[in-house]
């Protein structure tokens, strides 16, 4: 049935959740503020709250990236420069990567079966300096990063711009698969495809609901032969 699969990066591919509290303790830590697990704890809900912001159209980019941390240091009542801060903690991001388990391993069999395109808000230099990392480009037929596709998702924009890279589409026939409600399953139902949740809390999906939910990346082809 399906042909296409729009699989996000983060959190459903790599842990950014790992990576993001390995490079946040090493920035804080470059700039003399203690990493404790409150402050750690305390920049991850400041920067989820800008990304979403951003999801809305609220913010810009920029925004996020240096205003997550201007407001962070105001709550703590440090005298460090968000600018400067922000960069070091992009450099910091951008080296290594890890793989959720077994997603590596999932990408490759589903690139044997069907076509692949990589998706993400993050950062374009970030994320590509992660993906070679990585060494799972070639698994892709293409990569949309939204910063070069000039939309974030939920946007219709960005998949607007993902279609027009890909001749002869067949929205019917493509899905997106993603961590987020936010952004993976809004913009694909924005965009009239499929949506396949990878929620591995099992959290409830409350007003956003995704046609289809997995545990993880694992399970995906299993579901793909049964629909």
């Amino acid at each position: 049935m399906f042909e296409n699969l729009f699989i996000d990066l983060d959190d459903t591919i790599l842990d950014f959740k790992k990576a993001e509290h390995v490079a946040i303790q090493k920035t804080l830590r470059d700039f003399g503020v203690e990493p404790t697990e409150e402050v750690c704890s305390r920049y991850s809900i400041i920067n989820q709250q800008h990304w979403e912001a951003m999801e809305r159209r609220e913010i810009t980019r920029h925004q996020v990236l240096v205003g997550r941390f201007a407001v962070l240091f105001q709550e703590l009542g440090v005298a460090v420069d968000p600018e400067e801060c922000s960069g070091q903690y992009t450099r910091n991001l951008s080296v290594g990567h890890y793989f959720l388990p077994g997603a590596r391993e999932a990408v490759e069999h589903l690139s044997q079966k069907y076509k692949l395109y990589l998706t993400s808000n993050g950062t374009s230099w970030v994320q590509k300096s992660r993906l070679e990392s990585a060494d799972i480009s070639h698994f892709f037929r293409d990569i949309f990063i939204s910063q070069e596709i000039g939309f974030n998702k939920p946007a219709l924009g960005f998949f607007e711009g993902c279609f027009a890279r890909i001749p002869g589409i067949d929205k019917a026939k493509t899905m997106i698969v993603g961590d987020s409600l936010s952004s993976d399953i809004l913009g694909g139902r924005n965009a009239g495809i499929a949506t396949c949740w990878v929620n591995p809390k099992h959290k409830p999906a409350g007003d956003i609901k995704p046609d289809y939910e997995i545990e993880n990346l694992s399970q995906l082809e299993n579901l793909l032969e049964n629909i």
